[in-house]
């Protein structure tokens, strides 16, 4: 890769540090309830209301293949804009915690390592190394397969509807109804 720095926002899941691209985030929010969605993914760890817009929210430790965790008063939501299939899709990643946004050099950033076997490692663009450990830079798009984007709302961007964004919109009058006091 050529010179120059590349800006991320860096993450924590376990012990681990990973990295987006800044370019991609929207927001990042506080932990918050979640819509759930029934027969979901187990990473799906449900929806949540960004501005009015039905975002889906992927539990990363669960998609990561790590054992899930409570949430802490440091969990956050990245709120990403992602490109997909030829279009943009808004999806929120958990995070044990949110570091900095940190410039990397591109000409520091590796390919993923090889190991001599077999393994999913398609959705890492590459690693580098900060502050004497590694940071593992995510390719957003290559993180989901084509049947998971379906499922989180591409066909709704397309024209379509996903299962994630017709449960949601057959939700919300309950869910406003239910936001009513009664006295």
């Amino acid at each position: 890769m050529k010179g120059g720095d590349a800006q991320f926002v860096t993450l924590g899941i376990d012990r681990e540090v990973f990295a987006v691209p800044v370019e991609n985030v929207i927001e990042i929010l506080d932990m918050r309830p979640m819509f759930r969605l029934p027969e979901a993914p187990p990473y799906l760890a449900g929806l949540i209301d960004v501005r009015g817009r039905a975002v889906p929210v992927i539990d990363l430790r669960t998609k990561l293949g790590l054992p899930a965790a409570a949430a802490t008063e440091s969990t956050r939501i990245l709120v990403l804009d992602v490109p997909m299939a030829g279009r943009n899709l808004v999806l929120g990643l958990v995070a044990d915690r949110v570091f900095e946004v940190a410039a990397i050099a591109i000409d520091q950033i590796e390919p993923p390592p090889e190991i001599g076997i077999a393994w999913h490692s398609d959705y890492i663009r590459g690693t580098s190394r900060r502050n004497d450990s590694f940071v593992v830079i995510f390719d957003l798009p290559r993180l989901f397969s084509a049947a998971e984007v379906a499922y989180l709302g591409v066909e709704a961007a397309l024209g379509g509807t996903s299962p994630a964004t017709s449960a949601m919109t057959a939700a919300a009058p309950a869910a406003d109804r239910g936001a009513v006091s009664g006295g």
